[in-house]
């Protein structure tokens, strides 16, 4: 049995990227650019709803701060139509730096 294959029992345990090599291929491939970029968007909204939850504000809230409806601040969160522009106010309407949430994500196509 070679090092790298982690077995218990007969059952072999992949690590996340050997998972999404198989999957989805590897990185640089179309696929898995897209999904790995959706990731990162997602990981965006989720930190813009935990600043927002922080603050105690609603979505309603935020969007009246913002300037677009209770919907389209869900879509955001969900790392929906996102551009750095939308992050950017969300992040200055609550008085937040922004740096300080997009140091931890990492590689982030907008």
């Amino acid at each position: 049995m070679k090092k790298s294959d982690r077995t218990t029992n007969e059952m072999k345990f992949y690590s996340e990227d050997e998972a999404l090599d198989e999957v989805l291929g590897t990185k640089g491939t179309p696929l898995r650019e897209q999904y790995e970029s959706e990731v990162n968007f997602f990981m965006i909204g989720e930190a813009i709803r935990q600043a927002r939850l922080s603050k105690n504000l609603t979505q309603e809230q935020l969007g009246e701060m913002i300037g677009v409806k209770r919907a389209q601040v869900s879509r955001i969160e969900k790392g929906r139509n996102l551009t750095l522009t939308t992050i950017s106010r969300i992040f200055k309407s609550m008085n937040i730096p922004t740096w300080l949430h997009m140091s931890g994500i990492g590689k982030v196509a907008l």
